[in-house]
């Protein structure tokens, strides 16, 4: 275990960003997002979530493929170069972490999405315990410990404790980034205070409102049951398909490819998408999802049925209550598990 005074932190965010890439959570017109440090920026480790999930850190909002140009009777194609410097993301929480364990399983499996793997061999993440989850909050529900970041694929763990941070390495590369940090960070090896905190985050979490939910009935031997329940008839009115619950969530991955004429040739590039668009499942024969309640029973279905049925009963939502806070009609994930008695 190390540790640095919260007050060092700036010193800590230098040394990091003197060989990497660093991103960390930086408050911009009162909100805060992740995005790339600079001296003239302003982290804020103290909010305990960011507008939006940092997984587009991983898999970007929008980015190029390749460029096309003619030349003569020739076509050109460039790629985008593959990412090859090393990076951190710092201050992630838990939940955001098991986000990326939900994207590996769809970028990572065979034909591997390259783009994404490259980020993946070349990003370290230092996660960050939740000092005080809010009421949004339901990670424990799919399993997931926001007290202890050592629990999950995080390279680094660490702590904010009163006027220190304490940081625990937990892979090679964590190894190795702490190693390089030596001149900021001191060995401390009494444990004691990190235990404490674990146990206080633990005691909040229990007392939260959805940390209860049940998930009983949401697998794959009751696929039909909840496909063909009237509940979604009722449950997705207030709906307005506007897709902020998409683009705040941690484990959408749904993209839409385009093409863009610069003037000196086309640029493809691949870009978030929504399932929530009425347009988002249109082909050249037609649309197999024509209404919005289609839309929405797909959403959620994926989430709770059909992701952990193929991929070992991981769960496509990870509970950081994004959605609760941001969808303008107040309904979300945690109101469909209620709906279909999940608040026992």
């Amino acid at each position: 275990m190390y540790k640095i005074a919260k007050s060092n932190l700036p010193e800590l965010y230098k040394a990091i960003a003197g060989s990497k890439e660093l991103y960390l959570p930086l408050e911009n017109a009162g909100q805060v997002n992740f995005g790339p440090w600079s001296e003239d920026c302003t982290p804020d480790i103290e909010t305990l979530k960011s507008v939006k999930s940092p997984k587009d850190v991983f898999f970007p909002q929008s980015e190029n493929l390749y460029t096309c140009q003619k030349e003569g009777k020739n076509i050109k194609i460039d790629p985008e170069k593959l990412q090859s410097q090393d990076f951190v993301v710092f201050g992630m929480k838990s939940c955001d972490v098991k986000g990326v364990e939900v994207l590996d399983k769809v970028f990572l499996a065979d034909p591997i999405d390259t783009y994404y793997a490259a980020r993946r061999d070349h990003g370290i993440i230092v996660a960050m315990a939740c000092h005080e989850p809010e009421e949004s909050c339901f990670c424990k529900v799919f399993g997931i410990d926001a007290a202890d970041p050592s629990s999950s694929i995080a390279d680094v763990a660490t702590w904010m404790i009163g006027e220190d941070l304490y940081w625990k390495p937990l892979t090679a590369k964590g190894e190795a980034l702490t190693a390089e940090l030596s001149s900021v960070l001191t060995a401390d090896g009494d444990d004691a205070k990190v235990e404490e905190e674990k146990q206080a985050i633990t005691a909040i979490i229990n007392k939260l409102p959805y940390s209860d939910l049940s998930l009983e009935g949401w697998d794959g031997e009751h696929f039909e049951e909840k496909f063909n329940a009237t509940n979604w008839e009722e449950l997705y009115k207030p709906c307005l398909a506007c897709g902020t619950c998409t683009f705040v969530c941690p484990t959408c991955q749904c993209y839409d490819i385009k093409d863009y004429n610069t003037g000196n040739g086309t640029q493809r590039y691949r870009c978030w998408d929504s399932c929530m668009y009425s347009d988002f499942t249109m082909m050249a024969h037609g649309n197999n999802r024509n209404s919005q309640m289609q839309r929405f029973r797909q959403r959620f279905m994926h989430k709770l049925v059909y992701f952990p049925t193929n991929n070992d009963g991981m769960y496509s939502c990870v509970g950081c209550g994004r959605c609760v806070e941001k969808c303008p009609a107040s309904l979300n994930i945690v109101k469909v598990i209620k709906n279909f008695g999940g608040d026992k």
